[in-house]
């Protein structure tokens, strides 16, 4: 039940990246210079960012209603789901930052 709230959280701010371009929530694009910042594909950039904390909020969502159906598992649910949620950040950062993917052509 308690992953419910780190989920909302997160499906409001990937709302926010994608929707509506709220830039300033992207760790290190927003401390970039005006030069650094004009070598990214906003449009890319945000759809890519936003799509990605989706995935993380699906992921304390489905941890939330684990842990409701099976409430005897609780410790091996938030165990499985932590190391889930370390792989899809670890993976999504390796991802994003290999083959200019978010860079202007």
């Amino acid at each position: 039940m308690i992953f419910f709230f780190p989920a909302s959280i997160l499906i409001l701010v990937g709302w926010l990246i994608k929707y509506k371009k709220v830039t300033w929530l992207i760790s290190g694009y927003n401390t970039a210079s005006k030069e650094a910042k004009q070598k990214y594909d906003i449009e890319k950039l945000c759809k890519y960012m936003g799509n990605f904390i989706f995935i993380l909020a699906g992921i304390f969502f489905v941890m939330s209603i684990a842990c409701v159906s099976f409430s005897e598992h609780t410790d091996e649910i938030t165990l499985i789901g932590f190391g889930v949620l370390a792989a899809t950040i670890v993976c999504g950062i390796i991802y994003l930052n290999t083959g200019n993917r978010v860079k202007k052509d």
